[in-house]
């Protein structure tokens, strides 16, 4: 949607106000908040000057925005902080799409971050929110948003993997990059954890997925479909922020880093960074790994 005034069709008006709910559930945990926060974030939409409304160029984006905001004041308040993680789906007759393919155990980490790190990782690193927007929200300065964002990224990996020795880790990560050269899709979903979930990182540099992907079926298609085997590309397991990962290389030059959580000898969360700025480091003669 590009302006205000102009008339929309419907599947686009149902996907933004769908996007906005995995926005807002996401950020609370809730599908019953998450229907109230994206009401009232219309609410908030309609209670604007129509000169106003014309003058916004992209109102997906602001009506992410607001929801953000008022998703963040809700994290806030101290009554939410005292029910976080129980009773999530009070109020609804049946789980949403979302609670299905999210995890508890993945909701749970979510609780445990502070709401300005919740917010930061939530925007940002899963919804792809400009940093200036996300800046705006939180009221912190880009750096500090980046800043958030990788504490609760450093959070979430803490409490979802349980401790693995170096050789179990490398052991894992050596047989996924087998499965991923050889394109075997069974034997790639056979390690990884049934929540698995899957974050990428293309920083609005490169076109990529938007949102997390869950369970190992559609984590596994997902890396496949990323990792081709063309003659042009290379795929190796070297180490990766102190642990073995995966370097994608295509015509010599890094385009894909991977990271890999591993718990009980099954992966639990893949980070994927393919956002150019990130990678710059690794395509730095004088640099071997950062």
């Amino acid at each position: 949607m590009d302006h205000s005034d102009d008339a929309v069709p419907i599947s686009e008006l149902l996907d933004e106000r769908k996007h906005l709910l995995d926005v807002a559930y996401w950020m609370l945990g809730s599908s019953s908040a998450a229907e109230s926060v994206i009401n009232e974030t219309y609410r908030q939409w309609y209670q604007l000057s129509d000169a106003e409304r014309a003058g916004i160029v992209a109102p997906r984006a602001w009506l992410a925005k607001a929801a953000g905001g008022i998703c963040l004041a809700r994290l806030a308040m101290p009554e939410r902080s005292a029910s976080a993680g129980s009773g999530r789906t009070a109020g609804t007759a049946e789980p949403s799409a979302l609670e299905e393919e999210i995890s508890e155990v993945l909701l749970n980490a979510l609780d445990s971050l502070s709401p300005q790190e919740r917010a930061a990782f939530v925007l940002n690193g899963v919804f792809g929110m400009e940093p200036g927007t996300v800046a705006d929200v939180v009221g912190q300065s880009e750096p500090e948003v980046a800043e958030l964002t990788l504490r609760a990224r450093d959070s979430l990996r803490a409490r979802r993997a349980r401790p693995t020795t170096a050789a179990e880790h490398d052991a894992v990560a050596v047989r996924i990059r087998r499965a991923c050269a050889t394109q075997d899709e069974a034997l790639l979903a056979s390690l990884m954890a049934p929540d698995v979930t899957a974050f990428f990182d293309g920083g609005g540099k490169i076109r990529a997925m938007i949102k997390p992907v869950h369970g190992t079926e559609r984590v596994a298609r997902c890396l496949l479909g990323l990792l081709d085997s063309g003659s042009r590309t290379t795929l190796r397991a070297q180490s990766v922020n102190g642990r073995t990962g995966l370097v994608m290389r295509y015509d010599q030059q890094v385009v894909a880093v991977i990271s890999l959580d591993i718990a009980a000898h099954r992966v639990v969360q893949v980070w994927v960074v393919l956002n150019p700025d990130k990678l710059r480091s690794w395509n730095q003669p004088s640099t071997a790994n950062p």
